[in-house]
């Protein structure tokens, strides 16, 4: 049985999605917007989540957690994601990055997905 036991193994041991998901933030980070299988969107929207809130806060602390799930040599990313959090989401309580449906891939019709972060000004012009 599955009880509380959470997410998606996507036929990889944990050593690989861990990194397969701290490559994946780095492009979404740099590019702000990816496409990818839907199943990896949706397993890396709480792990870009929660790297979002802890950029909130841009304190030494948050920049060194940062780096630690992140990797060591991804300074730029850390620096380029506490510059998006404190500007772009510093009075958003959740809900960083949003997943479409992008139609299926043509060689084995795997469904794609884009993930992308959320833009405070349509959040805003939603809710007038």
């Amino acid at each position: 049985m599955r009880h509380r036991v959470r997410g998606r193994k996507l036929n990889r041991t944990s050593e690989h999605r861990l990194s397969l998901f701290r490559n994946m933030a780095v492009s979404l980070i740099q590019n702000k917007m990816i496409q990818s299988t839907l199943p990896k969107c949706k397993e890396l929207r709480p792990f870009v989540e929660k790297l979002v809130t802890i950029a909130r806060q841009d304190t030494l602390h948050a920049r060194r957690l940062l780096l630690s799930k992140l990797g060591q040599n991804k300074l730029e990313a850390v620096n380029e994601l506490i510059v998006l959090a404190t500007d772009r989401y510093k009075d958003r309580a959740g809900g960083y990055t949003r997943v479409l449906k992008n139609g299926y891939r043509y060689g084995d019709n795997a469904p794609k997905g884009l993930i992308m972060f959320v833009e405070e000004s349509s959040a805003v012009s939603a809710e007038a």
